[in-house]
Parts: C-alpha cells; structure tokens; sequence
C-alpha cells in the first residue's frame, strides 16, 4: 500500500478506502459538523429550500451561538431564535447558547464533543482548531453544510502537504502564537493554499494543548485547509479529560509525500506582532518604534482559553491599565470564565482597569463588545487583522500572544512583559 499522511488516512478511513491520492476528489462521511449563529440561519435557508425535513444524525451537529452573542441588536437576536427554533424542531441535541456555551471552537474539545481521528467540518473558517487533537477539520461554506446536515457526507480534494518538524523548546513567555505567526510570516498567507500542515517533531512536547490548538486554529491565515498535530501523550491526557468516546490516533508514514518540508527551531522564535493588514505582516521588536495604541483584545478562538488568561494575568497582576486605553477580556467558555473567577484571575483584570465580557467572538470579527473608531490601534489576540476587520477602515490591528497584549494594555503602547 502506498505511504499516507494523517491527513490521508483519517480521509481514507472516512471514504471506506485504504488509500486516497493527493489531489483527487473523494465524498467523505462526516462524525461532526458544526454552525455558529452568522452561518446556521444560511444554511437553514438552504437546507429548507431542498426540501429537506430530517437531518443524517441529530447527535453529530452542532450549532453554537457565540458570533453576535448575547444579542446585540433585533438582527442577531432573530439569527439565534431561527436557529434555535430549528434545532428545537429537528431535535439537534447540541444546540448552545448564552450561558451554557463559548466560542464553538473552544467549547467544542473542552466538552469532549470533538476527537482525534474525526472527520469534521464546520460553517466557519476556523473550524481548522480541532486539528490539534489530531482530527481532519475544516472550514465550508453554508450551503455544504445544508447538504451535510441531511446527508452526513461532504466531497474533498484530498490535500497535498506541508510538513513543519518542530524541534527544541520555546524560550519562557513564547508560546504557540507567536510559533504560528512566525510561519506565517515566513510562508505568507497563501504558503499553505489548500495543503494540510502537519506539525511534527521533538518540539511539540513543549507545547500544552492551548499552544497546539492556536497554532491549528492560524492554519487558515496560512491557506491552509487543515492544520493537524500528531497525537501524543500530552493529547491523549486531554482527550482523557474531556472526552468519554473513544477515539483514533492517525499517524504519518515515514515515506508519506510532502510537497514541502520545513524545520524549524523553537529557540530561535521571539516574541511576534502582525502589522496591519495581513497575518503574514510580520515585524521585529526593534521596528516596532513607540507606537500608541488605543484598545487591547484578548480573547477570541485563538487565544481564549484558560492558559491565555493566565499568561495575561501574570504581567497584568498589580498594574494598571494605561490611560486611554481599553483593555476587553473575553473568556472563551463559560468554564475559562469561572475558573478565571475562582482562580483570582477576574480580580487582577478589573483591579487593573480591564473590563471581562461573556464569552463571544465579540470585536474580532467588527461585531460588538469593541468595535475600532476611526483611526484607533488595537493590540489583539484575535486571528486576522483585514482593513476594517475590527471597525472603521483606517483602525488598524496588531496581532500578538496574550503576553504581548497585556503588556501592551499596561505601557499603552505596542510592548513585550520584559519592558514593564
């Protein structure tokens, strides 16, 4: 049999095939597909229009409100009841909302609702994330996850690859956002275009489930199709934790086909800021100047998750926000949300003039909770910085770790923790 990669195993396996060519179209079965409340009224649309009344299996669909959530206007409150009515009547057993949910691509692995060897696909681009517990997941558009919901089947081009073989460990502070921008800034933003990025290697032992889960969430930034990590020890105890399904570890043969391959030592990473308006807009601290900012965002699918909170909180920790700067801490779940009350780390943040919001995708997306004016500069854990992304056209945001961001918050300009 010929040499597969993960991502060509887990797509044979779901096609009922012992091997699939790079770049050949396949209709894969589907163990979970997911929507938020931008992308499930579409496909709500379409799935009636075709005339469907049923969907494939009303355990392997999720429909997370975290977009738009709580309602910020009439406009989305009627995006969550359609979908919410829908979910009632078709009787779709993971439907979340506010207070018992999170951003999906948070919430989802920490529930346990997602696991290694899945074959997922999801209304929103991001859906990339759940490869760091090595499962193929993917972003679609809502007219293919219409189809899916009845059929639990989708077509894909198998991707080629991009192997990225991580060795040595990252300096303290520097963690899977600023790994993720560093291949970004190296590859650019169509380095990856429709490949899967395997992240391999003796380095990935240093990187907890918060770093890998960044780093496959960044894929997309890259083109990417997917993002996937070996699953390892560090995998498995989190899949222990949070998921009671058994699961499947994919593993790539060591004469799989790569169309590229790149080594790459942590040690080498600093920290790595973004510049408007391109993820791949990579800058050095030293061309980084005295640059004022007006608002820092720490939150989002990328960086919401507990560690995050807690890195934020260790530079933020008895210091105070600088003058005319808003500082917004969104907690991706509602777990990450409590634990950051239990932990102190809610005291630290409004103790240093930040404010904390329910989870929700909030400002990154320029929905609410921190929508730029004009001109003002943001500091934001969040995954794109596109022209007018976060609000007026000339706003501008920077894309950095947690750390940098806090740091930022506190000097009141773009800075690292070792400057405070």
């Amino acid at each position: 049999m010929k040499a597969m990669t993960m991502t060509q195993k887990i797509i044979a396996k779901h096609c009922g095939m012992d091997y699939v060519e790079q770049g050949t179209l396949v209709m894969a079965n589907l163990d979970m597909i997911l929507a938020n409340d931008i992308t499930a009224p579409l496909a709500i649309d379409e799935f009636e229009k075709a005339g469907f009344d049923k969907v494939f299996d009303k355990e392997k669909i999720a429909l997370v409100m975290d977009h738009f959530v709580p309602c910020k206007d009439i406009k989305s409150a009627l995006q969550v009841q359609k979908t919410k009515n829908f979910a009632t009547k078709i009787g779709i057993k993971h439907f979340y909302d506010v207070g018992k949910s999170g951003i999906e691509h948070a919430f989802l692995p920490e529930q346990g609702i997602v696991k290694a060897g899945d074959m997922i696909i999801g209304a929103d681009s991001h859906t990339c994330t759940y490869g760091a517990i090595g499962a193929f997941a993917s972003g679609v558009g809502s007219t293919d996850f219409a189809v899916a919901m009845r059929t639990g089947k989708s077509w894909f081009k198998v991707p080629k690859c991009i192997k990225f073989e991580l060795c040595g460990k990252p300096k303290h502070g520097i963690c899977g956002k600023d790994i993720i921008l560093y291949i970004i800034g190296m590859i650019g933003v169509e380095g990856a275009r429709y490949c899967s990025m395997e992240f391999v290697g003796s380095g990935i032992k240093y990187l907890d489930m918060a770093d890998r889960f960044t780093i496959a969430n960044m894929a997309v930034e890259a083109g990417a199709k997917n993002g996937i990590f070996e699953v390892d020890e560090v995998t498995k105890k989190y899949l222990d934790e949070h998921c009671s399904q058994k699961y499947e570890v994919f593993t790539a043969d060591s004469d799989a086909e790569y169309v590229e391959s790149y080594t790459i030592n942590l040690e080498n990473i600093d920290y790595q800021v973004a510049f408007p308006h391109l993820p791949e807009n990579i800058k050095p601290k030293e061309e980084w100047g005295n640059l004022p900012i007006s608002q820092v965002v720490i939150g989002s699918c990328t960086n919401g998750r507990y560690e995050d909170m807690l890195a934020a909180a260790e530079v933020m920790k008895g210091r105070k926000v600088a003058d005319g700067v808003k500082c917004i801490i969104i907690p991706a779940t509602m777990d990450t949300y409590l634990k950051c009350v239990q932990n102190g780390l809610a005291e630290i943040f409004i103790n240093s003039g930040a404010i904390i919001s329910t989870p929700t995708c909030g400002p990154c997306l320029g929905g609410h909770m921190g929508i730029l004016a004009e001109g003002e500069r943001c500091v934001s854990t969040t995954n794109r910085n596109f022209v007018g992304r976060m609000g007026h056209i000339t706003s501008e945001i920077y894309l950095a770790s947690p750390r940098v961001a806090a740091a930022s918050s506190i000097l009141g300009r773009l800075a690292v923790p070792e400057e405070i």
